[in-house]
């Protein structure tokens, strides 16, 4: 029997796999007519072995996909790079087609110019291009486009860059303290450098020339880096952009300082490292945010700290992934519980 409908072609395969938990086909039919999430059919099921949590999420995400090949970040019809680029790197395992993994819909949405929107019809490149470069990187293949878009990152950098704007935060604007002369990537073209934009360049660019380091790429990696170590907050971690703003410290942000560490993985282990990575590891127990968990474990897998019990947590947080809207939290999420299972997506390999 033929079943065209993507949801039972699901149950299917996994009443193919496990014949002996057996879900009656009417009962599939009719979860599929009426557009039910597809974990529902599982509820009253025993474990499947074989079956990890990290799986049926990814069925789940696979599920969102939209009908071009690439995710939004809610229930509607926008293409998100930064959604479909985390899907990307989470369904690596799962499907050998590109299209059935989100690349074949990166490449199509890869600016002229090398880098990527945020979302279709944006004029201008944006942080994404980094994500999406990360996500080509994981393959051998795509040469042009992870060349163009390292290109991209490269030329790109923060608004401090211009004279102009050094000498205005080196004069005129004190109210953030920071060297204006480290600096690192912007979130879109013509602003200021952020923490987060700047840690995701330097992972994919060191990834693109892990084997081929040119003296190019090693003194924007290095400016990268020397920008945040500037920006870290007093105690250890990173705020979002600044440490101290109206001479106020700036308190750290899990993710940021997650994030932060996984570009200074092939760093020295300064003093700045050791305390903003002992503050994310005191902190990471006590995070309910899915995001924010996935990034801590992400992170601390990297640094080789223990991650077991806060990925057993992270699975009881998301459950069955039905109340996770969002479809990068959801790719991240997967990303954190495939740990040790699969490449990692943002580990620098040497």
């Amino acid at each position: 029997m033929s079943i065209n409908n993507p949801k039972l072609k699901i149950v299917q395969m996994d009443r193919e796999r496990h014949d002996r938990y057996v879900i009656p086909l009417s009962r599939c039919r009719d979860f599929a007519n009426k557009h039910l999430d597809p974990f529902d059919l599982y509820e009253d099921l025993p474990h499947i072995e074989g079956m990890t949590n990290a799986s049926l999420l990814s069925r789940s995400l696979e599920e969102r996909r939209l009908p071009l090949g690439g995710w939004s970040y809610l229930n509607s019809s926008q293409t998100s790079v930064e959604a479909t680029s985390l899907a990307a790197m989470a369904l690596s395992s799962e499907s050998s087609d590109a299209n059935g993994s989100g690349i074949e819909q990166l490449l199509h949405l890869q600016r002229r110019d090398g880098g990527w929107p945020a979302f279709p019809g944006d004029s201008e490149g944006s942080w994404t291009t980094a994500l999406a470069l990360c996500a080509l990187n994981q393959m051998t293949y795509f040469a042009s486009a992870r060349e163009k878009g390292f290109h991209w990152l490269i030329a790109e950098r923060g608004r401090e860059a211009h004279w102009l704007w050094r000498w205005k935060f080196k004069t005129a604007d004190r109210n953030v303290r920071f060297d204006p002369d480290k600096y690192g990537w912007p979130w879109i073209s013509g602003s200021a450098s952020w923490v987060i934009p700047t840690a995701f360049s330097i992972i994919a660019i060191e990834q693109f020339t892990v084997c081929n380091r040119s003296e190019e790429s090693e003194k924007r990696i290095h400016l990268g880096v020397e920008m945040l170590l500037d920006r870290a907050c007093v105690d250890g971690g990173w705020n979002s952009g600044n440490s101290l703003v109206y001479g106020v410290p700036l308190r750290p942000h899990v993710e940021a300082t997650a994030i932060a560490l996984l570009a200074l993985q092939d760093e020295q282990r300064t003093e700045t490292v050791q305390k903003s990575l002992s503050w994310l590891r005191q902190n990471a127990a006590s995070v309910d945010s899915v995001s924010s968990l996935a990034w801590c474990i992400l992170t601390l897998f990297v640094y080789q700290e223990p991650i077991g019990g806060l990925r057993n947590r992270l699975a009881t947080i998301i459950g069955n992934g039905r109340d996770i809207r969002n479809n990068a939290t959801l790719a991240t999420a997967i990303l954190a519980l495939k740990c040790g299972e699969m490449i990692h997506p943002f580990e620098v390999l040497r």
